[in-house]
């Protein structure tokens, strides 16, 4: 059993030789996979860590005074990531008052982040809803409707079982830069 063998793990690494048959007694699948991965996911994070070509736009000081430990939107190429927003009374730094005037909020505090990177409204693509009580659905839609014009954005609406600050609307969205016409 002293021979040399090839192992399909050698589509990972080339070919690799095992001793009695080591890698496919000792080490599972699973574990020679993982490893296998490992060598594209450092790979890749070195790309990631890179920022050139990126615009964060950054987080308001909050309530404290201290800035918040993530950017409002990041803009990669012509694609802008923006953070999930809440509706806040800008006194109080709570939830605004009543379900209409937070929807609004939320809606208008996307739609600054969205403008503060030379987008429109018009520009997202993708919408994410998060909200404490399904039984909100119709007054959001209510709101949300007034934000777009024609085409809406692709959205998901999910059911939460808390918010930060008592909010009762989180949304979080992704807006593309449309094409220039020739």
């Amino acid at each position: 059993m002293s021979a040399n063998l090839r192992l399909p793990l050698g589509f990972f690494f080339g070919r690799v030789r095992c001793r009695l048959n080591f890698c496919t007694r000792v080490l599972p699948m699973w574990t020679r996979i993982l490893a296998a991965s490992a060598v594209g996911i450092i790979g890749a994070s070195s790309a990631l860590a890179d920022d050139s070509g990126r615009r964060y736009i950054e987080s308001p000081p909050s309530a404290a005074g201290a800035a918040l430990p993530f950017s409002q939107a990041v803009m990669a190429g012509d694609t802008l990531y923006v953070a999930g927003h809440i509706g806040l009374d800008p006194k109080t730094q709570k939830a605004a008052d009543t379900i209409d005037a937070e929807a609004h909020a939320v809606m208008d505090a996307v739609k600054h982040t969205i403008e503060s990177a030379g987008l429109k409204m018009e520009d997202l693509v993708s919408v994410t809803v998060y909200c404490t009580d399904l039984e909100l659905y119709d007054a959001f839609n209510t709101v949300y409707r007034g934000y777009f014009q024609g085409h809406y954005p692709a959205r998901a609406f999910i059911g939460v079982n808390r918010l930060v600050r008592g909010a009762h609307f989180e949304v979080a969205g992704i807006a593309a830069r449309p094409a220039r016409h020739k």
